[in-house]
């Protein structure tokens, strides 16, 4: 809100090549409370003078030598970004009022000056520049906080869902009702568990440790094409083939394996831990999509988010356990390693396989 005192603070600037002139205005202004009232007899200082002070008023002589008050209003267009000029102009022709007016000014003055006159039309003025800059802060300041929850939006959702989300005023109004759930024919879904965490925590700052271990991990994600669904504790969940759908899924999901595993190997060289990663492996039809109305979470569903936690779970310390359907898809770029049958809970019986490295054959990248 504009009180009185913001207005008798606003910085007027008067520019006339005529002394007495300045000076009667300037009298009227400060008999009248205004506390920042500067004045210019050249018309060719006043765009320097504005771009250094940023005056909320300006009282522009239309007749001047040099430079016309109309030139130095396209000057100031160049200063004021938003196109709104600050200017009442000061003119005793009355012809000149629709063309000053036209050019930008947002008001006049007439001479011979009118005391009342005066001081209403600059209060009127200064008061609407005010709400204008006051406005445009809001703006702003509304702009950033956009900017931020959008960079929010992206940091828990993938992207292709965030542009589905974004701008829909159900959503901001925390209405939102409708389902975005998608089908994925062939996607790869890891688990990754540090074994015996747990227990390891209590001595230790597990957040800190927990944050360092999973930054690594969300870097080899972003590397590989896969992307981050959710870390549960100490577990970390990611899959390959969604929100876009990709047939080299398991591909890149076991280059992700083999790369987590190096980074946990390289953390242990820097912290002097010993931690050891459970990481499993499967490929298969889900369903995934947003959960939630207010805290959205971009979740999987399905019997391959099962299993690949089954994979996990039963699987050993420091090793990456796929299922036989992943093996297929794998072809002869990795070196794998026959589990055999285990019996795997929920599940029955399950031949597995190990995957233990890679062949000299070069390892994609995720797309841009």
């Amino acid at each position: 809100m504009i009180t009185p005192s913001d207005i008798l603070r606003g910085k007027i600037l008067i520019v006339d090549d005529n002394e007495a002139n300045v000076e009667l205005l300037r009298g009227m202004l400060r008999g009248a409370g205004y506390r920042s009232v500067s004045h210019t007899l050249q018309s060719g200082a006043v765009c320097a003078l504005h771009r250094e002070n940023g005056y909320d008023l300006i009282l522009l002589d239309l007749r001047m030598p040099g430079m016309d008050g109309f030139q130095v209003m396209e000057g100031l267009k160049e200063i004021e970004a938003g196109g709104y000029l600050p200017v009442l102009v000061l003119t005793a022709e009355p012809e000149q009022k629709l063309r000053a007016l036209k050019a930008g000014a947002k008001d006049f003055i007439a001479k011979p000056f009118e005391h009342a006159e005066v001081l209403i039309r600059v209060q009127n003025m200064l008061e609407v520049r005010l709400l204008h800059l006051e406005t445009r802060r809001l703006y702003d300041r509304v702009a950033e906080e956009q900017k931020a929850s959008e960079r929010l939006l992206l940091n828990v959702l993938p992207s292709s869902i965030a542009q589905r989300l974004k701008g829909r005023p159900e959503v901001a109004a925390g209405r939102f009702t409708e389902i975005i759930a998608d089908r994925f024919a062939e996607v790869t879904v890891l688990f990754a568990d540090i074994v015996g965490f747990t227990k390891f925590s209590s001595s230790v700052s597990a957040e800190v440790l927990l944050n360092d271990v999973f930054t690594r991990f969300d870097a080899v994600a972003d590397k590989r094409g896969l992307e981050k669904i959710k870390t549960i504790g100490d577990s970390y969940m990611a899959a390959a083939g969604l929100p876009v759908a990709a047939s080299d899924s398991a591909v890149r999901a076991a280059h992700m394996a083999l790369d987590m595993l190096e980074a946990m190997e390289r953390f242990n060289a820097k912290s002097r831990y010993e931690l050891k990663l459970r990481i499993g492996l499967d490929t298969g039809a889900v369903v995934a999509g947003v959960i939630g109305r207010k805290k959205f979470v971009y979740d999987l569903w399905g019997d391959a988010v099962n299993t690949a936690s089954r994979m996990e779970s039963h699987g050993a310390p420091g090793r990456i356990q796929l299922t036989e359907a992943t093996r297929r898809l794998l072809g002869e770029a990795f070196v794998l390693e026959k589990r055999g049958v285990i019996e795997v809970k929920g599940k029955g019986a399950m031949e597995t396989w190990f995957l233990n490295g890679t062949r000299s054959v070069a390892a994609p990248q995720a797309s841009n």
